[in-house]
């Protein structure tokens, strides 16, 4: 009897070792992706974009960008909604500045801003836009604005105060995000 406990045993021990494993490959993977992107160094372009939410975080980093750079316009994500108050004020308080564009996307999310960035940048003739998210979001937001247009897209992020907690709650949003761009990808067409 004991001889066949013991491969159920080495069985559950080697299935439980591979999925620490799986889990910090995944950690790493996430870390790298999500925390610590790859940076470019930003160059000046046609337009810069704000994505919704987390405006209180994003939209400095922009308007810091667009200053030092001196890119004419600064195009943002409006959404209604508490994140992304400082950006809806904005747009708000200067309706009518030519250098200030402002847009809500349909959906209210990151496909619909990269649907409506794709309008955007065929209307204006942009050839280039710096687009400014938090760094865990690059990647994915970059994925799918990449996938609607032939323009290039250099992708900035704003670092985020958050607790451990919280990044691992991105980092799981975000891998689950980054596989469905992958397996859905917005905008077949340019």
């Amino acid at each position: 009897m004991p001889l066949k406990t013991a491969p159920a045993t080495r069985v559950l021990g080697v299935f439980v070792a591979a999925c620490f494993l799986a889990a910090l490959l995944w950690l790493i993977a996430a870390f790298q992706f999500f925390y610590d992107p790859p940076h470019a160094k930003p160059h000046r372009t046609d337009a810069i974009v704000v994505l919704g939410g987390m405006s209180k975080e994003r939209l400095p980093v922009a308007e810091k960008l667009q200053k030092d750079l001196d890119i004419p316009v600064l195009v943002v994500s409006t959404t209604g909604l508490a994140g992304n108050v400082e950006g809806d004020s904005l747009c708000d308080e200067y309706p009518d500045d030519p250098d200030l564009v402002c847009f809500r996307p349909s959906p209210l999310n990151t496909r619909g801003e990269a649907e409506a960035l794709r309008s955007l940048i065929s209307e204006h003739g942009w050839k280039s836009v710096t687009v400014v998210t938090s760094e865990y979001h690059l990647m994915r937001a970059g994925t799918l604005i990449e996938q609607c247009t032939p323009a290039e897209v250099q992708m900035v992020g704003s670092r985020p105060d958050l607790s451990a907690g919280a990044w691992l709650d991105r980092f799981v949003v975000e891998t689950g995000g980054l596989i469905d761009v992958w397996m859905q990808p917005e905008c077949t067409s340019h």
